[in-house]
């Protein structure tokens, strides 16, 4: 298994050089934050992800979580290191300081998020969900939830869960059954079955919080009636302590194709106590809270697996010796030169490099506008909000697909070592396939960003987004870059819409390309935006990195922009031109 060390001086260079944090906390008025912070969180952060979390992941993914006598148990040293996490204050970083967070700028947690997921992708999920599910409780509980529930989901003390999916209702939430009965008391009482439920049960915490969807009822049909229900492993006790066993169990753990070490439940509701979370009717968009949350933390799951597959593929293609280079001898002292020099393979390194540096940059521009629409006021925070809606479903979609296209490339960098098991580059692939599939998978992601973000909001999120980017080009130094990202800036805000205009149908077939499309364009801006602020970095080898990694992307990989462009731009013709035994063989 490649060892991982988090990639801190890029971390370090996009945040105070490029995203310029320092000026951006003053503007929000957070000056007692700054990048010399940062820079202390995202050192120990590494240090974490590197002593504690990255040595369980080759274990854990043999081990696996195990279910016996109703209890699952985790692989060994996994809910040790979750009680370093807890003991350390990370669960806290993103909570709010009334319920004892910290409250540290989005822009200060999302490079440990990242770090966590390539140490070990398994391990983070838990506390991935808790995150988004103590956000989900902080914006739509009430007050009485809140001072039960919300300090111990912050701490860590307590985890969360996300239940949606049943048997029969995935994507279409409409087909939702589990029901939920009022009681005298204000409670409720929930009965049915729940899938693919990610920590619905381990062994690192006390209690566990599901956050369930369900119907009152006297609910109307539909996704417009479904309320959301907070629904604790344990009721609280008089000293809000874990008391008597809530009436649900865990049915089995699905066996899985990666994630091994995280349990993925079959959630058994029996009547189990329950409590509104919002108004009656509202839970769809309560959920989406922290279903928006998830997906961009899904995000950098992809992220992740691919940074840890880069590292392991660059230290084996500088240490594996075959061959003489076809430019001339590299290793006159031996009888063949390492493979970092055959084209073939600088060229699947340097597609993971330009990839996985535009796709961190993507996350932390992202997470400057969480900064904004958390923080911020009036006309800017509701251009934060706009813009987060718009590049959510890009990074959810993107970043995960451009996970499993790097993690393959790393498995290939390795040749047949690849494909064994010992190396861990396999696993990385395994693990990482997840992620194009839960919180809506990538073909819902394109139908969201091109049916609701843009056709359906009229093009008021897509131009919020462009002005922010436009705001990069315009502070770009070299003036022939900054054409060129213009260039490539105005293609995107133009095809965009032409976009609108666009049927159900039309646009359904388009959705994949056109998400394709956005993420290639507005990445390509960001690397011009990269390469230009390195440039005064004072650090000669990023810069130089910067520079050469661009002009890559520029040549080998934003090419692919026009495939994608010319492909939704064909219309649905072909696409819905075969059907019935047409699909098959005859």
């Amino acid at each position: 298994m490649p060892l991982y060390h988090a990639p801190t001086t890029d971390f370090q260079f996009l945040l105070k050089d490029w995203l310029g944090l320092d000026a951006h906390y003053e503007k929000l008025g957070i000056s007692d934050f700054d990048s010399e912070l940062a820079n202390e969180i995202i050192a120990q952060g590494a240090k974490f992800a590197l002593d504690v979390v990255a040595p369980l992941n080759r274990e854990g993914d043999e081990e696996g979580c195990t279910l016996k006598d109703g209890n699952i148990t985790t692989p060994k040293g996994f809910a040790d290191a979750y009680q370093e996490y807890v003991a350390n204050g990370w669960n806290a970083m993103l909570g709010t300081a009334e319920y004892d967070g910290q409250d540290l700028p989005y822009t200060m947690a999302v490079p440990v998020h990242e770090m966590l997921n390539a140490a070990n992708l398994s391990w983070r999920l838990t506390t991935m969900l808790t995150e988004s599910a103590t956000l989900a409780v902080t914006k739509h509980a009430s007050k009485e939830l809140k001072d039960i529930y919300l300090a111990k989901l912050i701490s860590g003390e307590w985890t969360g869960t996300m239940n949606l999916t049943e048997p029969h209702a995935g994507t279409d939430l409409s087909l939702l059954s589990t029901k939920a009965e009022p009681q005298g008391d204000g409670s409720y009482k929930v009965t049915g079955n729940k899938i693919f439920i990610t920590a619905g049960d381990h062994d690192w915490s006390s209690n566990v919080i599901h956050l369930v969807l369900a119907r009152l009822p006297d609910a109307p049909k539909g996704v417009k009636g479904i309320s959301l229900f907070l629904v604790p492993k344990f009721l609280p006790d008089a000293s809000n302590e874990p008391g008597e066993a809530n009436s649900l169990s865990v049915g089995s753990i699905e066996h899985k194709m990666g994630i091994k070490a995280s349990p993925t439940c079959v959630m058994n509701f029996d009547g189990a106590t329950g409590y509104l979370v919002g108004e009656e009717n509202q839970g769809l968009a309560c959920m989406f809270t922290m279903m928006n949350d998830a997906r961009f933390q899904v995000g950098l799951q992809g992220l992740g697996a691919a940074e840890a597959s880069y590292q392991g593929a660059l230290t084996y293609a500088r240490e594996r010796v075959q061959s003489r280079a076809p430019q001339g001898i590299q290793n006159p002292e031996g009888k063949a030169d390492p493979i970092v020099f055959q084209p073939d393979v600088a060229r699947m390194l340097l597609t993971q490099k330009s990839l996985i540096e535009g796709c961190r940059a993507l996350s932390l521009f992202y997470a400057k506008f969480m900064d904004v629409e958390k923080l911020g006021e009036g006309q800017e925070k509701e251009d934060a909000d706009k813009i987060l809606q718009f590049l959510t479903p890009i990074c959810k979609a993107f970043m995960t697909d451009m996970g499993l296209e790097t993690t393959s490339l790393g498995v290939q960098v390795f040749g047949g070592h690849g494909f064994i098991r010992e190396w861990g580059m396999e696993q990385l692939m395994r693990d990482v396939r997840i992620a194009m599939l839960y919180e809506g998978t990538n073909g819902i992601q394109a139908l969201d960003l091109i049916g609701r973000k843009l056709t359906r909001d009229g093009g008021q999120m897509m131009e919020a987004t462009y002005n922010a980017f436009n705001a990069l080009v315009s502070d770009i130094q070299d003036s022939e870059a900054k054409g060129l990202a213009q260039g490539i800036l105005d293609d995107w805000r133009a095809s965009s819409a032409d976009c609108l205009g666009m049927d159900a149908t039309t646009a359904a077939s388009a959705a994949c390309d056109y998400l394709a499309y956005s993420a290639y364009s507005l990445i390509g801006v960001l690397w011009y935006s990269m390469a230009d602020k390195a440039q005064a970095s004072g650090n000669a080898v990023l810069a130089a990195s910067k520079m050469k990694t661009r002009d890559f992307y520029m040549e080998r990989i934003l090419v692919r922009r026009d495939a994608h462009k010319a492909a939704y731009k064909a219309g649905p013709e072909s696409t819905l031109a075969i059907s019935g035994n047409e699909f098959d063989y005859l």
